[in-house]
């Protein structure tokens, strides 16, 4: 089996490859063009590559018996995610790695902010001695807040607190048990801004973490906070951050990461000497590419000798006839999953999912609670999250996840549902399949019978059942221009409380759902993305 290393990965990781005598290991030793590339990869099962290589639907059609490409880092911008899968390539990556090597380069950063380690470097190296100018301040009794609190903010959390650091955290998927364990404390956004004299960024980037510190957030920090960013370009909205540091509610700031990479010569941050800038070297250590190298080889030895998936960013890793079987369980688990996502709290501690009528018997039941949590917890992980890692990712939030068969009897066939508590609230939905696998309907939301197409944008509202409400919501919704592709309404009485759910062509705009909230026979109101 041929496996061409196409971009420059840990020695190690390659003799790991070459001892096995069923591999065929073609290093190429530069970066070579599209055209280059083509003839070396047409006979290859596997291809290792970092950021470079681009593999994209030409080099998959050129490898026309590839089963798997390796990324020895996290992201897989470079690779056609979409494109493999519908190859039937599985593509993986290595998103423990650099954990300890980013860390450490964001609390270099923190102690180079406090004591302007770089800016007394290059006062010295102009042949200078100016020892008042660099006067700093002391981490020890400061406060640090952590945005995110994974691997990697975990990692600083530990380091901080031994530097004696009080750790502010927000996360709004950690537990407060685990956040005890780690001597942190749990806190709101405002709350870190409102005290932290750090600010560093430790989340994926999302629809959510976007431009999240922005001129707003920045208003709310204390006066001359430090703020550092080594997770994701384009979470800080650098324009602000620049408005900031001028203004001096921005004390300092350290980059390793950019909206654009890399940043033109004219970025206005360059000529602050209060900014600490790197080129993105998060993982740009000769251990956290040793790492990286040798467990990419270990993942592609293990996929292509075993049949074993690991880090898979894009299929699960089950049997052909064994997902075949599962495929519609996975994919109205994944929508379970997603619905509950945004219904319920963030920070959850506990997820339950029951199995009952005929899907007692399915053959496994791991891969669809992994479906599960991976809709329940996509929104906030992003990129990094998949099937192998869903339920790491959901016990370092200090999540209990439990699976039940259960032999009470149900209305329906098949009967999947899921219960996610939060100090101790409950929400819950389940779901089934009318006539076919093929035809999956969510059939209870909160407790109430419903019926609603797994797909599309739905807009849920509990409201007082009484005359003209359905009318009500059709106008209202009509005069915004959103159609209504279906309805489900259903009530605990005649006159009392109804759940009434749409599925809609397009999500409304916020004055349709403010109309909606200042009804006073309106309550709850609540879109959904499927």
């Amino acid at each position: 089996m041929k496996i061409v290393v196409c971009d420059p990965v840990s020695p190690k990781g390659i003799a790991l490859l070459q001892q096995r005598p069923e591999f065929q290991v073609d290093v190429i030793g530069k970066k070579l063009s599209e055209a280059e590339l083509l003839p070396r990869v047409r006979d290859a099962v596997a291809l290792v590559v970092r950021s470079e290589t681009k593999v994209n639907r030409a080099v998959m059609e050129a490898a026309t018996g590839l089963r798997v490409v390796g990324r020895a880092g996290v992201g897989v911008d470079n690779v056609d995610v979409e494109t493999a899968t519908a190859r039937g390539v599985v593509v993986m990556n290595t998103p423990a790695g650099n954990t300890i090597s980013t860390a450490e380069l964001t609390f270099s950063m923190l102690m180079s902010l406090a004591r302007r380690i770089p800016q007394a470097h290059a006062s010295m190296k102009a042949g200078e001695w100016n020892r008042k100018a660099f006067s700093g301040t002391e981490l020890n009794g400061k406060t640090l807040g952590i945005l995110g609190m994974g691997r990697i903010g975990s990692e600083v959390a530990r380091r901080a607190r031994v530097f004696g650091m009080r750790v502010l955290a927000y996360d709004p998927y950690l537990s407060q048990a685990r956040a005890q364990a780690m001597e942190v404390e749990v806190a709101s956004l405002d709350k870190v801004y409102a005290e932290a004299d750090f600010i560093t960024v430790h989340m994926p980037m999302t629809d959510e973490t976007r431009g999240m510190i922005n001129a707003s957030a920045i208003a709310k920090m204390k006066k001359g906070v430090r703020i550092l960013n080594c997770a994701r370009g384009g979470i800080v909205v650098e324009a602000d951050l620049f408005a900031g540091l001028q203004s001096g509610q921005v004390g300092g700031a350290a980059l390793d990461v950019y909206e654009t990479e890399p940043p033109p010569a004219d970025f206005p941050l360059r000529g602050l000497p209060q900014v600490i800038m790197t080129p993105h070297l998060g993982a740009s250590t000769d251990e956290a590419q040793e790492n990286v190298g040798i467990e990419v080889a270990e993942a592609i030895t293990a996929f292509l000798l075993q049949g074993e998936v690991r880090n898979a960013v894009n299929l699960p890793a089950l049997d052909a006839k064994t997902y075949a079987h599962l495929r519609p369980y996975l994919l109205l688990g994944e929508k379970i999953g997603r619905l509950l996502g945004q219904l319920a709290p963030k920070q959850l501690d506990r997820v339950l999912v029951t199995y009952g009528g005929k899907a007692r018997e399915l053959p496994a039941t791991d891969p669809v609670t992994r479906a599960i949590l991976r809709g329940l917890l996509t929104p906030s992980a992003g990129a990094e999250l998949n099937d192998v890692n869903v339920r790491a990712v959901a016990t370092n939030r200090g999540m209990v996840v439990e699976e039940k068969r259960s032999d009470e009897p149900v209305t329906f066939n098949e009967w999947l549902h899921v219960a996610v508590f939060s100090n101790g609230e409950k929400t819950s939905a389940g779901g089934t399949f009318f006539g076919s696998p093929d035809n999956p309907r969510i059939v209870r939301v909160f407790s109430t019978a419903t019926e609603i197409p797994i797909n599309g944008t739905l807009l849920l509202v509990r409201n007082k059942d009484r005359p003209g409400i359905v009318g009500h919501l059709g106008t209202l919704l009509g005069r915004h221009q959103v159609n209504i592709a279906s309805m489900t309404l259903s009530r605990d009485h005649a006159g009392g409380q109804a759940l009434t759910v749409l599925n809609l062509d397009s999500a409304p705009p916020e004055e349709a759902l403010d109309e909606l909230r200042s009804d006073p026979d309106i309550s709850n109101v609540r879109v959904v993305r499927l």
